[in-house]
């Protein structure tokens, strides 16, 4: 089945590399970036049909974002990050996705998830501050959903924890501009954002434990599969998904560069059965991340298609396989990098980005093996992880 996102931004492939490096330069995505990424559709390919979405299966949202990521590092990670949004507040009260589509069904929505500010409940609603770091493609974006503690008496998070989710428009909160100065993933422009108390209204909060047990699609009447899928198997996809597409992009790089290099000592590249023996092994494993993280999210999709129900060691091992595919990819990314050349460590060499940006991308919180891989093998083994063990699953 043809794809026509994917068809439409293969056709624009050539042009999103040519400004990759204009989106590092300016700490963002260029305005460019961002009208090709809209145009094609890719925002919207997990948003309702009834507000413009495609409703599309997690497979070919991952398709889209790893051909996004090929071409430009810091896209692909922005569209995988800000295309998850719509699948979420798909399921939130009709009111507020009224507010978010019914008039532009392009709106792109900004996060993080992190809870890193304080809601105290008033009349109608939740007063909310705080600041929130690695806000994805946010310059692009006009609606935010942050995560928030909801306060106790005293201002400070009640106990035990209460978790909301929070979505506001760009009028309440502000960008702050020189808080993305990092080494990886630049063009990204994951800036912090910051609230002074502003007011949220009851129809833009969303609970947090409704999101992560499913009940929310529930209450929405979402019985569709996609919006079934449990939160912590769907929304790392759009990251990993992007890391597995840049560790693609590096190999063409590589291959592009390796094809008629000459080595010091004489020899052609293509001669060297040691490099094209690390080419072989980097190009398998980067193919078996990608099939590894379709066919698990694949697997979630169709047992829910089939009147299933996931269950918790079914998510630990989707989680754990997700962690390993990125981290599988960027590995291979290392052995092909260090067989480059002293070149490719030039910054007017495009290998040495997608290097950093690969890399970049296993900072994020769902790429941390720890605790998953721990909880993913005590249910391998019939025992109960703790509580800890269970955060991101």
């Amino acid at each position: 089945m043809t794809n026509p996102v994917v068809e439409f931004l293969l056709e624009q492939s050539d042009r999103l590399a040519e400004l990759a490096p204009e989106c590092e330069r300016m700490g963002r995505l260029t305005d460019e970036t961002a009208a090709i990424l809209r145009e094609s559709g890719i925002m919207r390919m997990l948003q309702p049909t009834e507000y413009g979405g495609a409703e599309a299966h997690p497979r070919e949202f991952i398709d889209a974002v790893t051909t996004v990521a090929h071409a430009d590092p810091a896209a692909g990670w922005v569209a995988g990050v800000v295309g998850v949004h719509p699948w979420e507040l798909g399921m939130a009260d009709e009111r507020l996705r009224e507010e978010l589509w019914a008039d532009d069904p392009d709106v792109w929505i900004a996060s993080p998830y992190a809870y890193s500010g304080i809601a105290t409940r008033v009349d109608g609603g939740y007063r909310v501050s705080g600041r929130w770091q690695f806000s994805s493609g946010t310059d692009h974006c006009t609606w935010v959903v942050l995560g928030a503690f909801v306060a106790g008496p005293d201002g400070t998070p009640a106990m035990p924890i209460h978790g909301l989710h929070v979505v506001l428009p760009r009028s309440d909160y502000e960008i702050v501009d020189d808080s993305w100065d990092v080494v990886g993933l630049r063009g990204t422009g994951s800036k912090d954002v910051v609230i002074d108390d502003a007011f949220v209204p009851d129809h833009r909060i969303l609970e947090a434990d409704a999101v992560m047990s499913g009940q929310l699609a529930a209450s929405a009447g979402r019985t569709q599969p996609l919006y079934r899928i449990p939160f912590w198997s769907m929304f790392p996809v759009g990251i990993t998904a992007a890391t597995i597409g840049i560790c693609e992009g590096a190999l063409q790089q590589h291959l592009a560069y390796q094809k008629d290099r000459v080595l010091a000592v004489g020899t052609r590249v293509k001669d060297d059965p040691y490099i094209m023996h690390a080419i072989a092994e980097a190009t398998s494993e980067i193919a078996a991340s990608r099939a590894h993280l379709v066919a698990n999210i694949s697997e979630l999709h169709d047992i829910l298609a089939e009147g299933g129900e996931i269950d918790w060691s079914r998510r630990a091992v989707t989680r754990r396989d997700q962690i390993r595919a990125a981290w599988r990819a960027v590995a291979a990314v290392d052995e092909i990098f260090a067989r480059s050349g002293g070149n490719a460590l030039r910054m007017s060499h495009p290998m040495q980005r997608y290097w950093r940006d690969a890399h970049a991308g296993l900072n994020h919180a769902v790429h941390t093996s720890g605790t998953i891989y721990h909880a993913a093998t005590l249910t391998s083994v019939g025992a109960e992880p703790a509580a800890h063990l269970q955060a991101l699953i």
